[in-house]
């Protein structure tokens, strides 16, 4: 994300980098910008009370270009950043802000520094950047990570940065620091979440029910509890991103269509402890290892379009004639069709719901379609469909 964030401090005033906790925000801003801006980070709670009692002495402690931490603990320091910013219309890159409750800390931006401030997210290390990683500390290592190897990795490791950079961190307890920490205390501060213990029983049912549309009256009904908590659950992790709601495609193809959502983890790894999977003969040969993989590379894309700032929608088709498309990438009014499927050895068949989505809505403007397999090489279909390597897939997606 270095370019993009370099573009943006040079033609905003503010920019705010958001994302879930430990995906690396603060590290990212201070290594880019710490001799040139001073640093504070409200998850101190002695700061939070210094900028509450007196902000506008705070901000004049911090001079002119600063990063702020953690911004969504003290929203209303934002009114004097929009002042500050009023006052000095022609400096740019002044204000670096990060945040870890993406929808509340949005809604406090937009509503005081609308068209003053750029927003971008980070998400945990993405394939491209682990290889970077590896490669920093063992070239041999990082050249022989094949698709199959990013999806292993990716569900026993996960993709947090501290886990990928600190050699011999305990994985397991890891991850159980983070949702204790992490989600349980820094939710519960924010939110309402209610009874601790049905909420971690609902990340698990969450979990095992990746890469599927999203029926939020089973679960409920799984959990005896009523479909609003459900939805204010739900709520608060993809305002965490801790999971992601992938829409239906519905422009102009009818109503048939299912409606609702389907759900991701924006992280595999987490996934994989909320169910305790350790194997890797059960990530590639047991009864989830499918919507793994989907949700592995469906966590990718994301990455890939938030890292490089792209202007594509995402959602997937599912309809009433047994039509599914995994993904569907909106671009400049371009659909392009993609399908993830976990095999080495792609077939004619696999295709056949692009070639589906193509014949059955001839108007729509749709572009030659993908399979993302765990091939090492690109194997031309048809005419319409490609066999392509994650590598080549994450390449396009850059380049698109």
């Amino acid at each position: 994300m270095e370019a993009v964030l370099k573009e943006a401090v040079g033609q905003f005033s503010a920019v705010a980098v958001t994302g879930p906790r430990q995906s690396g925000k603060s590290t990212l801003l201070r290594k880019m910008f710490l001799d040139t801006h001073a640093y504070v980070s409200f998850d101190d709670p002695l700061t939070r009370e210094r900028a509450i009692a007196d902000p506008r002495l705070f901000l004049e402690s911090l001079g002119e270009r600063m990063i702020v931490d953690e911004i969504q603990y003290v929203p209303q320091l934002l009114s004097y950043v929009k002042i500050l910013i009023d006052k000095n219309r022609h400096k740019r890159g002044c204000f670096l802000f990060t945040g870890s409750q993406q929808f509340s800390m949005i809604k406090n931006l937009g509503d005081t520094l609308a068209g003053r401030v750029a927003l971008l997210e980070l998400l945990p290390f993405s394939v491209t950047e682990k290889a970077l990683a590896y490669n920093h500390k063992n070239k041999k290592r990082a050249a022989s990570f094949t698709a199959q190897k990013y999806f292993t990795h990716a569900c026993l490791r996960g993709s947090f940065p501290e886990i990928i950079v600190r050699k011999g961190i305990d994985v397991e307890l890891w991850y159980g620091s983070y949702q204790q920490t992490y989600l349980e205390r820094d939710i519960r501060t924010i939110y309402n979440i209610g009874n601790l213990r049905d909420f971690q029983r609902f990340l698990r049912l969450l979990a095992a029910r990746c890469a599927q549309v999203l029926n939020l009256s089973s679960l409920a009904a799984d959990l005896g509890i009523v479909v609003n908590t459900v939805k204010r659950w739900l709520s608060v992790l993809e305002a965490s991103r801790i999971v992601y709601l992938l829409n239906p495609y519905s422009g102009n193809i009818g109503k048939r269509i299912t409606k609702s959502p389907k759900v991701y983890f924006l992280d595999c790894g987490f996934v994989c402890h909320l169910l305790s999977l350790k194997d890797e003969d059960f990530l590639l040969k047991g009864p989830m290892a499918g919507a793994l993989f989907e949700n592995f590379c469906l966590q990718e894309t994301i990455k890939a379009i938030f890292n490089y700032a792209k202007s594509m929608s995402v959602f997937y088709i599912r309809a009433q004639n047994a039509l599914e498309v995994d993904l569907i990438i909106e671009k400049s009014s371009k659909l392009y069709p993609v399908e993830f499927k976990l095999t080495k050895t792609p077939t004619m068949q696999m295709g056949e719901p692009i070639l589906r989505f193509k014949r059955l809505f001839p108007k729509l403007s749709i572009m030659p379609g993908r399979i993302v397999s765990l091939c090492s090489e690109n194997i031309p279909l048809t005419r319409d469909i490609a066999v392509q390597t994650m590598d080549d897939y994450l390449h396009w997606l850059k380049s698109a």
